[in-house]
């Protein structure tokens, strides 16, 4: 077998399930994946796997469809298996699959092997240098994951440290490139811990620091107010050189707001500006992004090139295949507008249908560029979940458990290459955390 090529005969071994019955997997989608090449793939812009299943995926069926992703393990397997035997989960961790349920337990035990202490690591490799522990999605990632499943005392503890060591006096987070959407998903995930764990252990202290994120977001809304109301930032910290009025950071500054707002009504505390001056600004601020998302989409509503932005930009060809505006879009300022719930049932299901049908995604994971790329993925399955697209949300889930997870050891690498997969960038604790927090969602 080449390296991104597989015949028959080791196709037909992949349809071997892990508990040794033989999983029957349709002609179609056997003829599909043969001989596929990597720029055969990159070439579609349908998930060739996605159309086979009409119903319900399958996970055992879409663990047999590709040679599983190799690569290193982040940590010392042993020590993982330690900390998994030390978890303790409310609920219990019964998703239905053993193989989900593993991957579950596995990302709930890499916080603590990636974390020093109580202090932020983004991943292993390039992602440990000291530039990388301010990055937002790292805290926000391990508080929904651990407060999902109960430990509410560790996702308490390493909020706390996080609100005290990497909020600046001005409300700014001590990062290279921040997001604007970011800060509205750290005042999301203060009322998100509140209302699942309490307040012991982090909000005496992270109360002054969430008000300055507050405050920060209110004066930039303020004075965006002079020009169309939406207020213009950094999109990504890759992309911090193309700052712009993008809407997922304006959607998330609304939802922001609305819950810090929420959360400081409970707790019966005093924020800086009153919250009822902060629920006015949510609900203008809403209408100004929504108004100009109407006037920047298409009306065709077989357009698939919805812009992510305000500012005029040129219509891609297809979302993936170089590092640009659409592979960014597709992979993050979609998936973070549709998690933000600012968007009507049609608008959002717009951005979920162009995202299948322009070349979006492989096997249910997020294409970027030239390889696969899933850190982000909890936001699009959130969006899904909401939207009451449970086959689809099965779909990304089971494809990002089978294929974005190294096999033995199940490292989730922040970048893959298309199956059969291989390594393509460091492990990143985001990417390592998407089946603990989406799979949250099938557990009653």
């Amino acid at each position: 077998m080449t390296e991104d090529k597989m015949t028959r005969r080791d196709f037909a071994r992949q349809c071997i399930a892990i508990s040794g019955t033989v999983i029957f997997v349709s002609p179609a989608l056997l003829t599909a994946v043969e001989g596929k090449t990597k720029t055969d793939w990159m070439a579609m812009l349908e998930d060739p796997v996605r159309k086979d299943f009409s119903g319900q995926p399958d996970l055992d069926k879409i663990l047999s469809l590709f040679p599983r992703t190799t690569g290193k393990p982040a940590f010392d397997p042993k020590i993982i298996a330690e900390n998994i035997g030390k978890l303790q989960t409310t609920p219990a961790i019964n998703t239905g699959h053993p193989f989900l349920d593993l991957s579950v337990k596995t990302g709930l035990a890499y916080i603590d092997a990636t974390f020093r202490g109580d202090h932020p690591k983004y991943g292993t490799g390039s992602y440990a240098k000291d530039e990388h522990d301010g990055f937002p999605p790292t805290i926000i990632a391990a508080v929904d994951a651990l407060s999902a499943w109960g430990m509410n005392t560790r996702a308490s503890q390493l909020f706390n440290y996080w609100l005290t060591h990497f909020v600046r006096e001005n409300g700014t987070i001590n990062y290279y490139g921040p997001s604007i959407s970011e800060y509205g998903q750290l005042l999301h995930t203060a009322a998100l811990l509140a209302e699942r764990a309490g307040t012991t252990g982090w909000w005496e202290n992270g109360f002054k620091a969430l008000d300055r994120i507050a405050e920060y977001l209110l004066k930039m809304r303020m004075a965006a107010e002079k020009e169309d109301g939406l207020i213009g930032g950094v999109p990504e910290a890759d992309t911090r050189k193309y700052a712009g009025k993008y809407f997922h950071n304006n959607a998330w500054v609304v939802k922001g707001l609305q819950q810090w707002a929420n959360v400081c009504e409970r707790q019966k505390v005093s924020p800086t500006t009153a919250t009822a001056t902060i629920r006015k600004v949510c609900t203008s601020l809403a209408q100004d992004t929504l108004n100009a998302i109407r006037k920047t989409w298409p009306a065709d509503p077989s357009d698939w090139w919805l812009s992510p932005q305000v500012e005029p930009v040129k219509k891609p060809e297809h979302l993936t295949g170089k590092w640009d505006l659409a592979s960014y879009t597709n992979y993050r300022y979609w998936p973070e507008l549709l998690s933000s719930g600012l968007l009507p049932a049609d608008m959002a299901n717009r951005i979920v249908n162009a995202r299948l049908s322009a070349g979006g995604q492989f096997c249910g994971m997020t294409r970027f560029m030239d390889h696969l790329d899933d850190w982000p993925l909890a936001d699009y399955l959130y969006g899904l979940w909401s939207l009451g697209r449970k086959n689809d949300f099965l779909l990304s889930l089971y494809g990002h458990i089978a294929y974005h997870q190294a096999e033995g050891h199940l490292t989730a690498y922040e970048q893959v290459t298309f199956p059969p997969g291989k390594q393509a960038a460091d492990y990143c604790l985001p990417c390592q955390l998407v089946a603990a927090r989406a799979a949250r969602l099938l557990v009653k």
